[in-house]
């Protein structure tokens, strides 16, 4: 009995020790919005085609912890994903959240309206294999949508 009022003791221990570190690995709104504005630079300078392959690369630039910049056309098809590259290529104008929200169509209204902006809904999150709450700072670069989002999970 006493082992195991030890061995919880401790695991409860390691749990909260961990839950700073594991808050200090999650990018912050202001992280995602400047990455975001960082690939548009990179789009800018280096073209379509090499800016693409860069978002592509799980270990580049445009990824770094939960965080990690997506494009997609106007009419909500992926063009870059630095997290899934299954997602590439996809029409993804009809997807829709666990809350059955439909995210796309609010970010291709968002972008035509404002420009850019912050939207919030939910998704899958890579470093807890969960779908938790995220917000995504967008942007409009030509005919093209640039974002980058955080997570809250709960």
């Amino acid at each position: 009995m006493k082992r195991r009022l030890l061995l919880l003791t401790l695991g409860t221990a390691l749990l909260l020790a961990r839950a700073p570190a594991l808050a200090a690995e999650r990018g912050t709104a202001d992280e995602a919005m400047a990455m975001a504005k960082k690939a548009i630079a990179y789009l800018k300078a280096n073209g379509r085609e090499k800016a693409f392959a860069e978002i592509n690369n799980h270990a580049g630039q445009f990824v770094d912890r939960d965080l990690y910049v997506v494009v997609y056309d106007l009419n909500g098809k992926n063009l870059a994903h630095g997290q899934n590259p299954r997602m590439i290529g996809k029409d993804l104008i009809d997807i829709r959240d666990a809350d059955g929200k439909s995210y796309m169509r609010e970010r291709v209204e968002l972008i035509k309206t404002k420009g850019k902006g912050w939207q919030d809904y939910k998704f899958l999150d890579p470093l807890t294999k969960k779908i938790e709450p995220k917000s995504m700072y967008v942007e409009k670069v030509d005919d093209l949508i640039v974002g980058c989002g955080i997570y809250k999970p709960d």
